[in-house]
């Protein structure tokens, strides 16, 4: 199916075209229809399916079709409500990109800036508010936000609202925005409290679900590498050495992690920089567009950040730390194999890390290959790693490897393991 078949108006459709879009994906194809319709929708995807697109594009027909009809009404008519402000940032970039040839005004509010530029731009008129919970409850509280003209309200990634704990805050928008809206709901997983968060503000909602609840990506090529803790630094290390890794996002457990895989990085002279939530905005906007454009290699993030970062065309993410949270691990690695590219995922599991393992292949309902051919194998990993399926080109490798116990660190192997970076 093409977009054009979706009775799409023809500025989108230009709009599409010039970002190389002819085919819509899955739940794009599945959901733009329903919204057009004025249906509420409930949708189960998972990151990097085209989610932002599937409501973005639709939404800025239906809000072109009213502007017209009154051209003069500058109130806030579309509200996406979204946990973290690289997510914010993202989504406002794509309604510029689809609304580039429409008059639909719109703009993104988050915390940690001064409110000023913010403020200044809900005087002037806004069609489309893209907006944290936190910051827009407190420009609400401060009068400069009206939400009771509002006809379209957005729920994103309702499931991280609620690991992040914002799930007061949604509910208490939900309760100053009209009662009469159409509402779009989208979670990549959908625990017990987002079930019946969603009962709440739908009515008689449609339901998409492309993908299994938590299930990778099939572009996704997965890979786990077996190393202590203190061999985690050099191991990364080492597998940056291949210079076919052009762009590569590293994740941590913790912000102080974080900046100490930084600080390792830059000492090897890898460029590189962390974002989470610690830094300023600026700092973390910088950071960004460095690795947008290639400045830096490397980006450093911690979790908060992991379904905020779109990158073209990144081809290698590492799990420097599995997260404790299994459903994180799916968001990680969808950072990568976006779009029906190709990606590369890399996970380091130290010792006391293999329940981690456990409940993530558990969760994906696939066992992970391992990768032996590197200097830091976890000794004695025979034993330990019995319920561990072995990529059928490393499970020579690794008898081999145990059998002659090989040292912390030199021997490189002479057949090369890397692949090739994601296809453009």
């Amino acid at each position: 199916m093409l977009f054009k078949e979706l009775e799409i108006i023809e500025p989108i459709l230009q709009a599409l075209k010039t970002e190389g879009y002819t085919q819509p994906t899955p739940i794009q194809e599945q959901s733009i229809p329903i919204i057009l319709k004025r249906k509420d929708l409930l949708g189960c995807a998972q990151t990097g399916t085209g989610k932002t697109a599937a409501f973005a594009i639709p939404m800025l027909q239906i809000l072109d079709a009213e502007k017209k009809a009154a051209p003069n009404n500058r109130t806030v008519k579309a509200l996406i409500l979204t946990p973290t402000r690289e997510l914010a940032i993202q989504i406002d970039e794509s309604f510029a990109a689809y609304g580039r040839h429409l008059k639909i005004s719109h703009k993104v509010i988050f915390g940690g800036v001064p409110q000023y530029s913010q403020v200044q731009a809900l005087k002037a008129g806004v069609d489309i508010l893209i907006a944290t919970p936190g910051r827009l409850l407190d420009l609400v509280n401060q009068g400069f936000v009206d939400l009771r003209h509002l006809k379209l309200f957005v729920l994103d990634e309702a499931d991280r609202m609620l690991d992040m704990g914002f799930i007061n805050d949604v509910k208490k928008i939900i309760k100053i925005i009209p009662e009469k809206r159409q509402t779009l709901f989208f979670s990549a997983t959908m625990p017990q409290e987002i079930q019946l968060l969603s009962k709440t503000i739908l009515t008689n909602p449609e339901k998409v679900e492309v993908t299994p609840v938590s299930s990778t990506a099939n572009t996704i090529e997965q890979y786990i590498f077996f190393a202590e803790k203190k061999d985690k630094p050099k191991l990364l290390i080492h597998l940056l050495q291949d210079k076919t890794i052009q762009t590569a996002l590293v994740f941590t457990r913790t912000k102080h992690g974080a900046d100490k895989v930084v600080k390792m990085l830059l000492e090897a002279k890898i460029k590189s920089a962390a974002i989470h939530g610690n830094k300023s905005q600026n700092a973390r906007q910088a950071a960004l567009q460095n690795f947008k454009n290639k400045t830096i290699r490397v980006l450093v993030a911690t979790d908060i950040a992991a379904r905020g970062i779109d990158v073209d065309d990144l081809s290698h993410v590492f799990n420097y730390e599995l997260p404790e949270v299994p459903e994180t691990y799916v968001h990680r690695i969808g950072r990568t194999g976006r779009a029906g590219n190709s990606g590369i995922s890399f996970s380091f599991c130290d010792t006391e890390e293999k329940a981690l393992l456990r409940d993530i292949q558990r969760l994906i309902n696939k066992q992970i290959p391992v990768r032996v051919d590197h200097p830091y194998p976890i000794a004695n990993a025979v034993v330990e790693l019995r319920d561990v399926h072995f990529h059928k080109n490393n499970a020579q490798q690794f008898k081999v490897a145990q059998k002659k116990q090989l040292p912390q660190q030199g021997n490189k192997p002479k057949k090369k393991w890397h692949s090739k970076p994601a296809a453009k």
